[in-house]
């Protein structure tokens, strides 16, 4: 039955529409100390300036207490040794002392309350570090490989992301007005109040938005997880340009089938000097697509699942004005990082640390936080955050490697990362206290199922395996579960879906094992699967192989997309 009803958009979209400067409130409400948080308006205005506004969810009982999580904006994840310990202060000063690395190379502080946030941002802008659109219906992050050693091309990949982040941001003055100057935005002003992005429009996008650059066959930033990716194609040691993609995200809701992980679709290669207009090509039409009446659907992956590639890339010549040419051939064979230390191609040395699910923090006999703040202090290197957590200190010259060592040793921190090779590949998101969508614990309990997955690997005969683990506390998938060899999603307390099937290069989804699985249940639910899988498996396969060989064909099929 065809209907005139008028179409009806999410509240997000009024909000957006109706304060196209993205101001809201928040100067007001900063000004006033007798409160201690933003309205619901703000809130979702606060995530276009960074800022999420959470509360301690073990508190709960006593009362809200609300607390900020700040996140930087770091394209390819690159910040100076100034910079680094400009965060690091400002973490002990008004954050719970710790630093986090998240999954898109960006830092986050956790507990940051209402009274120190605006200095909070201004002393980060300060040093040149922004977190104007680090959340929000905006790109955020843009992601890019940080290994020196892997490449020659890799600081120029790098700089190519900062145009591209640049070119991306949004126009409004109400983030250096607020944060910057501490005073409230003149909405009556006519460039205020008639204000346009000339990107993004008066409504931005539906959803967030995320750009990744990849170098193969190093495949260290899950390059088909975002909604737009470059692949760098090159000849010799030089780069002639990037294969475009496009429709990738891990987030879904439980118990909807409508909503669901996907990778991106291969559109086309573009040269470097299309870059920035084939990204802004790839955004609008999320922009202009995207659903706005339904949040859930609201991502450009949904767009490319129901239009298609092939729609996908004629419209993007359209905006872009030019024929795209025929997609590179391109492989890769591998995720995470170098750990340890590495030459690098300019013959300098760089050092990866592992940095447990991104938490920088001093523990009893492991002063990560603090080795780190001394090393840089005394030799201040490039530092490089990674998309698997981890840390690089980038450009150390050969004299200096002993120096560093010893700072870290004395702080109870090895350079060797004498860690299991499954627990080097693991990876949480935040989850409880602080991530208000969180279902189940994610961060906090990882280390401890790390080690259980290593008396079990051992007791079964699988002592030195690596196995990707992944573990959300909600569906979202903001460690990215989706792609890796077993990936727990966050269903209850303590009850976890299980997904198995994903691969060493990570360029497979994996699939649903077991809708709930309580994690005290974990040796009895997956002892007999890994007896099995070194009975089974041909050769050196993976886990994860192995999984999407045999354990594929004994699950449910994955139902249909309508």
């Amino acid at each position: 039955m065809i209907t005139n009803d008028p179409v009806k958009f999410t509240r997000n979209e009024g909000l957006k529409t109706g304060n196209t400067v993205l101001a809201g409130t928040i100067a007001q409400t900063l000004a006033n100390p007798e409160i201690d948080s933003f309205t619901q308006d703000d809130y979702e205005f606060l995530k276009f300036h960074g800022v999420y506004q959470q509360d301690d969810r073990d508190k709960r009982k006593v009362g809200k207490q609300f607390i900020m999580m700040v996140r930087t904006k770091f394209p390819g994840g690159t910040l100076t040794a100034d910079q680094y310990l400009a965060c690091d202060r400002l973490a002990s000063t008004y954050g719970n002392n710790t630093l986090r690395i998240t999954t898109r190379q960006d830092f986050q502080f956790h507990g940051v309350v209402k009274s120190n946030l605006r200095t909070t941002i201004k002393e980060l802008n300060d040093t040149l570090i922004t977190t104007i659109a680090a959340c929000g219906d905006v790109n955020r992050n843009v992601m890019a490989p940080p290994t020196p050693a892997t490449s020659a091309i890799v600081d120029q990949v790098l700089e190519q992301a900062r145009k591209v982040s640049d070119a991306l941001n949004p126009a409004t003055k109400a983030y250096h007005k607020i944060w910057i100057e501490g005073q409230e935005l003149d909405l009556n002003e006519s460039e205020n109040k008639e204000f346009v992005d000339p990107l993004y429009g008066k409504s931005y996008l539906p959803r967030k938005f995320k750009v990744g650059f990849a170098i193969p066959p190093l495949n260290d930033i899950d390059i088909f997880t975002n909604d737009v990716g470059f692949i760098a194609i090159t000849e010799g040691d030089k780069l002639v340009g990037y294969n475009l993609i496009a429709g990738g995200g891990m987030g879904m809701s439980h118990g909807n089938a409508e909503t669901f992980p996907r990778l991106a679709d291969v559109l086309g290669f573009v040269r470097p000097e299309q870059l920035e207009a084939a990204a802004k090509a790839v955004l609008t039409i999320h922009r202009d697509f995207g659903d706005r009446t339904n949040r859930k659907h609201a991502r450009l992956k949904y767009v490319l699942e129901e239009k298609g590639a092939k729609w996908c890339r004629l419209e993007v010549e359209k905006r872009l004005g030019a024929v795209l040419e025929e997609a590179r051939p391109f492989k890769f064979t591998k995720q995470g990082d170098l750990l340890g230390w590495h030459q690098q191609t300019n013959g300098n040395h760089f050092l990866g640390l592992f940095v447990e699910n991104g938490r920088i923090k001093d523990a009893e006999g492991y002063q990560l936080k603090s080795g780190l703040k001394k090393v840089l202090e005394q030799f201040p290197t490039e530092v490089r955050l990674t998309a698997s957590q981890n840390l690089l200190l980038v450009n150390v010259k050969p004299e200096q490697k002993s120096g560093i060592e010893k700072i870290l040793a004395d702080h109870g921190v090895s350079v060797s990362n004498p860690f299991s090779s499954t627990r080097l590949a693991s990876m949480a998101c935040p989850a409880l206290p602080t991530c208000g969508l969180s279902l189940a614990e994610s961060e906090r309990v990882l280390p401890a199922i790390i080690t259980r997955f290593e008396k079990l690997l051992e007791e079964v005969g699988l002592k030195n395996e690596e196995i990707v683990i992944r573990m959300t506390g909600c569906p979202n998938g903001c460690a990215r579960p989706y792609m890796a060899e077993i990936g727990f999603v966050g269903k209850a307390p303590g009850k976890y879906q299980v997904y198995v099937g994903g691969n060493e290069s990570s360029t497979r989804l994996n699939r649903l094992y077991k809708e709930s699985m309580k994690i005290d249940d974990l040796e009895s639910e997956l002892r007999p699967v890994f007896t099995r899988f070194l009975q089974e498996r041909i050769g050196a396969e993976r886990f994860g192989d192995w999984s999407a060989r045999v354990l594929w064909n004994e699950i449910p099929p994955v139902p249909a997309k309508n």
